[in-house]
């Protein structure tokens, strides 16, 4: 089966151990303020703490656009390119994201496409975009976890932005047998529930859960005749028309 990806190498080291004051982002510190935000020198510090004393943060509780960025872990300068780092920062902390997706973000914050398509292609150049190893992972926690056959797989991948030949690989690892494995456990602990029934409504039941999740009729139709003949179920003039 595919690998399992460690997002937490594709987060910034300085991100996580770095010392206050030098995170990822020229010039970005952690709390989402410049390096030239007047605390560095100790009369600086003096006043930082008095105002933290009786703000937010060492913010005014004003709900002034600088405030605002600063809570969200973006620098309240106007340096659009710091901006786009620290948002993409923000966003890839402990859940991998696909380039689509934070280039999505950066259009609604306004960051200028040109500033954004350079900031992204960094992220990409030193590993904390992977799209292909975003998919790989997505399949594998999906398929396992929610029982996704690959069609579903492929849709959700999509969706999020990931091209068509990286979503062809991914979904690629899982083959037939092993989807149709899937799908006779997702069936077995279904079946339960459809006991007293009668034997069309549990077949569609049975098959309409399968299809939701991406199964194709052929498949479902085999697997669900097999565990209702298993049961003692008649199936022999069951057919696609049940479902």
């Amino acid at each position: 089966m595919t690998r399992r990806t460690d997002w937490a190498d594709h987060t910034a080291p300085e991100s996580r151990t770095g010392p206050a004051g030098r995170g990822h982002g020229d010039g970005v510190d952690q709390d989402g303020t410049g390096r030239d935000g007047g605390r560095q020198d100790g009369e600086g510090q003096s006043r930082g703490r008095r105002r933290r004393r009786g703000g937010f943060d060492g913010h005014q509780d004003s709900g002034s656009p600088s405030s605002s960025r600063a809570e969200k872990g973006e620098p309240p300068t106007g340096d659009p390119a710091e901006r786009a780092r620290a948002i993409c920062l923000r966003l890839l902390t402990g859940t991998p994201r696909t380039r689509k997706q934070l280039a999505d973000a950066l259009r609604k914050r306004d960051i200028p496409d040109d500033v954004a398509e350079e900031v992204l292609s960094r992220f990409e150049e030193v590993g904390l975009i992977n799209d292909s190893a975003f998919a790989d992972a997505w399949v594998e926690s999906r398929h396992h976890g929610r029982g996704l056959a690959r069609r579903a797989l492929a849709r959700e991948l999509r969706t999020k932005g990931v091209e068509s030949t990286l979503i062809d690989e991914a979904v690629g690892q899982l083959d037939s047998e092993q989807e149709e494995a899937t799908a006779r456990e997702l069936v077995a602990r279904k079946l339960r529930s459809t006991r007293g029934l009668d034997r069309d409504k549990r077949l569609r039941r049975l098959a309409g859960m399968l299809a939701r999740k991406g199964y194709g009729e052929g498949m479902a139709l085999r697997v669900v005749r097999q565990a209702l003949e298993e049961e003692g179920e008649d199936t022999e003039d069951l057919g696609y028309e049940a479902f």
